[in-house]
Parts: structure tokens; sequence; C-alpha cells
């Protein structure tokens, strides 16, 4: 059997059933790439997402009770300045 050129399978088979077979090729090429390479970098991603989260979200608590720290010594220099003026008055 001799090789078809493309000029050959269109006067053959017809225009729309040589773009529909390549149309097809086309769409398995690109599912068999992103099946390939792109998946498991988008895995290896998506494990790298969870970590960023999850040093957010430790980050965030830390940001949260230092936050408590802070506002418990500034209340407490308040009182103590309270109590400063109080005797000063006396």
């Amino acid at each position: 059997m001799a090789e078809l050129g493309i000029s050959d399978m269109i006067s053959q088979y017809g225009f729309p059933i040589v773009m529909a077979v390549g149309l097809g090729y086309f769409i398995y090429y690109v599912w068999w790439f992103i099946g390939e390479h792109i998946e498991p970098q988008l895995d290896e991603m998506h494990i790298a997402l969870i970590r960023v989260i999850d040093q957010t979200r430790m980050l965030d608590q830390d940001m949260i009770r230092l936050q408590q720290k802070v506002n418990v010594v500034l209340e407490y220099r308040e009182r103590q300045k309270q109590k400063k003026e109080e005797l000063n008055e006396k």
C-alpha cells in the first residue's frame, strides 16, 4: 500500500473526514501531553501550595499570639501609669 499524502487523502476521503481525523489526533496529543508532562508538575505544585497554606496559618496564629502579648504589655503599662498618677495626686 502506497503512502498517501494529504492531498491524496483529501481527494480520496474528503476534506471533512481528513480534518476530523487530524483534529482527533490533535486532541489525543494534547490529552497525552497534559497527562504526561503537566499533571505530575501540577501534583507537585498542589503539595507545595498545601505547605504554603499550612505555613501561612501557623504564621497567622503566631501573629495573633504576639498581638495578644503586646496588648497585655500595653495594658500593664497603662495600669502602671495610672497607678503612678494616682500616687502623685495624693
